[in-house]
């Protein structure tokens, strides 16, 4: 399997660089050829062709088409455009149940970095399996911060602080929350996460969809 060449992509209004090339690693290709089905009957299922999926989400039908046949290694990006084009959750596009379940080790998620290089995101995959919910890990060095909001109408986000002091901003409140605390909140409008201490943070961000997708 060739690796698929990193490089800087929009998430949540900020730009951001990718770690880790490769989708899986060398030689799994069960979770190409599970996700390449899956998203044919995704596909299917709403009546879309190649080319007409194409058009939607600016994903080449070349592309595509190697995806659906499991040769190709899709990055996150590319995954966003084609989860957004079918109207589903990337939980949704990515759920891996056709095996009673994929262990995902760490080597095979990617890891987003901020331009200043002071905060990291790690989408937890598989994440939710389908039940409308995208879970991160989030890592913030001193002054770093999660930006956010771009998200659709009726999105809910549960963040949990499992190291450091942060505070969040967030329906014009301010929250300051150390180790050990959570808060729910409206992640539909902008938010925004620093943090504030000494030390590493290490967060979690739980982002729910109001629509629970099939």
């Amino acid at each position: 399997m060739r690796p698929v060449p990193a490089g800087p992509f929009k998430r949540r209004g900020r730009s951001v660089s990718v770690a880790n090339d490769e989708y899986a690693p060398s030689g799994e290709d069960a979770i190409p050829a599970i996700l390449g089905r899956h998203l044919r009957r995704l596909r299917t299922r709403q009546g879309l062709s190649l080319e007409r999926l194409a058009r939607l989400s600016g994903v080449s039908r070349a592309m595509l088409g190697q995806i659906e046949l499991g040769r190709s290694a899709p990055t996150i990006t590319v995954l966003w455009k084609i989860a957004r084009a079918l109207d589903v959750t990337l939980a949704s596009l990515t759920r891996f149940t056709e095996q009673g379940g994929v262990v995902v080790r760490q080597s095979q998620t990617r890891t987003l970095v901020s331009p200043d290089g002071l905060a990291q995101s790690r989408l937890l995959a598989p994440p939710g399996e389908g039940r409308g919910a995208d879970v991160f890990e989030i890592r913030l060095h001193p002054g770093g911060s999660e930006v956010g909001g771009s998200h659709p109408p009726g999105t809910g986000a549960h963040l949990v602080v499992a190291e450091g002091v942060v505070e969040l901003r967030a329906a014009g409140a301010l929250n300051r929350l150390a180790a050990g605390d959570t808060i729910l909140f409206d992640a539909d409008g902008p938010y925004a996460c620093v943090n504030v201490g000494d030390g590493d943070s290490l967060l979690f961000l739980v982002l729910s969809h109001s629509e629970i997708l099939p």
